[in-house]
């Protein structure tokens, strides 16, 4: 009895919340893409369900200034980074707004797209932390390669004008979208060599996993899986897929820093003010409630431009950050997360 039980510890510590929650939450787009599918004819209530879906996108975002500016420890780490990048990112986005808002929100999608795929790149690193590989040289870019193939398909086979239509998106995202379309030549060669390409990596992959021990990937691969499967879905219906991928990179990072949070035990104010479930909640509120207003406020206001800016800024600063904020390579990071091997 004392074996399973310690079994059974082993292998819960290689899950990041436990093994059903872990699954739910790497096939979270899953349902989401299903119901945007199953309601596409209904051309108001797919712009309705990605209103919402934007909107808990942005929400997550601000979230890494908390992690930031709410952590001495962190700020120290990069003293003139934290100091000096809102204000370029303000001049840059300033700059940009009044120069070509349709390349910024066409960088802006790209840059988005990246970052959502890193962030499972990241977890799936988590994964193979706890599980004692380092086959992050293989990942990387097997998941970039899947990234370019879904984005040439994109641009290669399916019908923009129509995809940004039924999105709700407005005029400046669509001319952005629209800019790839005379591309899709390019787009085609450029998907089908990253289609070959990823498949490489994936044999490489598998190969390294099998060597490693295929029991104890199970977490990565149900992971790696889902986030295959995200990308494919993109690609079958660029529609619901892309919601699903919005919404479950959302989804996640609100899961992963709730997590993070919970098991900080040091004196750092973001810690501190979370210690407690009660606390937890409490500043949950503020913080969705914060969102609210400033969306609501922005958006009423200078024709949607004070919105517009909110959403590159804190996105960018959101995607700048990530990169410093959950280095692995950190103890304090990694034990946050349930990592405790070297």
């Amino acid at each position: 009895m004392l074996v399973a039980t310690g079994q059974r510890k082993t292998t819960r510590r290689l899950w990041v919340h436990g093994p059903t929650a872990d699954i739910v939450l790497g096939w979270c787009w899953l349902p989401i893409a299903v119901l945007v599918h199953s309601v596409e004819a209904n051309l108001t209530a797919v712009q309705s369900i990605m209103g919402v879906i934007f909107l808990i996108s942005f929400a997550h975002q601000p979230l890494t200034l908390g992690l930031v500016y709410g952590d001495p420890a962190q700020r120290s780490a990069h003293p003139r980074l934290y100091r000096w990048a809102p204000w370029i990112a303000f001049a840059l986005i300033v700059i940009g707004l009044n120069v070509s808002l349709t390349t910024i929100a066409l960088m802006a999608g790209l840059w988005n797209a990246e970052h959502t795929l890193m962030q499972r790149y990241g977890v799936m690193r988590i994964y193979g932390r706890k599980a004692g590989d380092d086959h992050g040289r293989i990942e990387k870019p097997m998941l970039i390669a899947w990234l370019i193939a879904g984005i040439a398909y994109l641009g290669g086979y399916v019908n923009l004008q129509r995809m940004v239509h039924k999105l709700g998106f407005g005029g400046t995202n669509a001319r952005s979208v629209g800019l790839l379309a005379g591309l899709t030549s390019l787009s085609r060669v450029l998907f089908w060599i990253a289609a070959l390409v990823g498949l490489v990596f994936v044999a490489r992959w598998w190969k390294a996993e099998r060597r490693l021990g295929l029991a104890a990937s199970r977490p990565k691969h149900w992971y790696a899986l889902g986030t295959a499967g995200l990308v494919i879905a993109v690609m079958v219906d660029p529609i619901a897929g892309i919601a699903g991928y919005v919404a479950a990179h959302a989804i996640e990072y609100f899961a992963v820093v709730h997590s993070s949070l919970r098991k900080r035990s040091d004196a750092a104010p973001v810690a501190t003010v979370t210690r407690t479930p009660a606390r937890r909640l409490a500043v949950y509120a503020a913080y969705f409630a914060a969102i609210g207003a400033l969306v609501y406020f922005s958006r009423s206001r200078f024709d949607g431009r004070v919105y517009a800016f909110a959403v590159l800024f804190f996105g960018a600063l959101h995607i700048l950050y990530d990169g410093f904020v959950w280095k692995l390579r950190r103890p304090a990071v990694a034990a946050s997360l349930g990592i405790t091997s070297s």
